[in-house]
């Protein structure tokens, strides 16, 4: 049975030049069409969506159809803004003789690896946390799958952080009781704001991890490569207990396809598409074939969508 027709929220990965960009927006129109109010957001750097709507997405919701919004999340605009979020956080909890030197650890701190990761996830965790009582469907069309393994495992790894850093704030809270303060606990702001982050975090951890709620789709072709990769990403979510479902199959040749040339890449698409099924026998296989022309305008893109409702609907009546 296939499980996205009942998930309100959907991940959407993927190797890069596969389709998954145009699946997502296929499965969010498909989706709007039949009724339900949905939400695409890109975290991709690429941002294909607004190519794809023949319209500019920023980072705030922006119409495409009826029932349709997208937004395109920009890291360096989302690293700002999270940047200037946690400096806000600390306005009154540092002496101001000490302000300057804490901004520039902070500004430091914003340009080493993962900078750019934790803030788009931040943006992620509030979309989640405050869009999903106004729509029905939020999809999210991810980076390659590198990054979307990092994004997806980020909650568990957050959250195992603040931990480390909420035990050693209170240690720090219980030393300055016991001498400073005649053993009547102390308000400590920075701990509360730690506690904040954590109920955050494990909100959208819950919400993610919740199979009756979140779904996981990755996009592959049938080229070796691609399942190759894909089998390793099912593989290392596993692992953290996020486990994808569904599998969109794109591009596969049709059978009216004609011509010598293009019969023997079906013979070798065979043994791909065979090999498939041996890999990923415990997800739903949902197959897209490949078009005559490139998904380059809604007409094309209906056509897509059309083929995705159908073969999602013929997959959850099995």
């Amino acid at each position: 049975m296939n499980h996205l027709n009942d998930k309100q929220i959907i991940f959407v990965g993927g190797k890069g030049g596969v389709g998954k960009s145009t699946s997502s927006a296929a499965l969010a129109l498909a989706f709007s069409r039949a009724g339900q109010k949905t939400l695409i957001v890109s975290t991709d750097p690429a941002h294909n969506l607004g190519d794809i709507f023949h319209t500019k997405i920023g980072h705030q919701q922006k119409k495409l159809a009826d029932q349709l919004w997208g937004i395109e999340i920009n890291p360096e605009h989302e690293s700002k803004r999270y940047i200037e979020s946690v400096k806000d956080n600390l306005k009154g909890l540092v002496k101001s003789r000490m302000v300057e030197e804490v901004h520039r650890q902070i500004d430091m701190a914003s340009a080493s690896p993962g900078a750019d990761e934790a803030a788009l996830f931040d943006r992620i965790v509030s979309i989640i946390l405050d869009e999903s009582e106004n729509f029905d469907k939020i999809i999210f069309d991810t980076a390659p799958t590198g990054h979307t393994i990092r994004l997806l495992t980020l909650p568990e790894l957050m959250s195992v952080w603040i931990d480390g850093m909420i035990e050693r704030r209170k240690k720090i809270n219980d030393n300055y009781t016991q001498l400073l303060n005649d053993g009547e606990p102390i308000e400590d702001p920075i701990y509360e704001v730690l506690q904040k982050r954590k109920q955050k975090f494990t909100s959208v951890r819950e919400i993610i991890l919740d199979g009756s709620r979140t779904g996981f789709t990755f996009v592959l072709i049938p080229e070796r490569l691609p399942i190759m990769e894909t089998a390793g990403a099912v593989k290392q979510l596993d692992k953290y207990h996020l486990h994808i479902k569904t599998l969109i199959v794109n591009k596969v040749l049709p059978a009216h396809a004609d011509g010598e040339f293009l019969q023997k890449r079906r013979t070798q698409e065979q043994d791909y598409l065979q090999q498939i099924e041996r890999t990923f026998p415990k997800q739903a296989l949902i197959h897209v074939p490949l078009f005559e022309e490139d998904v380059s305008n809604m007409e094309k893109l209906s056509i897509f969508a059309d083929q995705l409702w159908q073969e999602l609907r013929e997959e959850t009546k099995v």
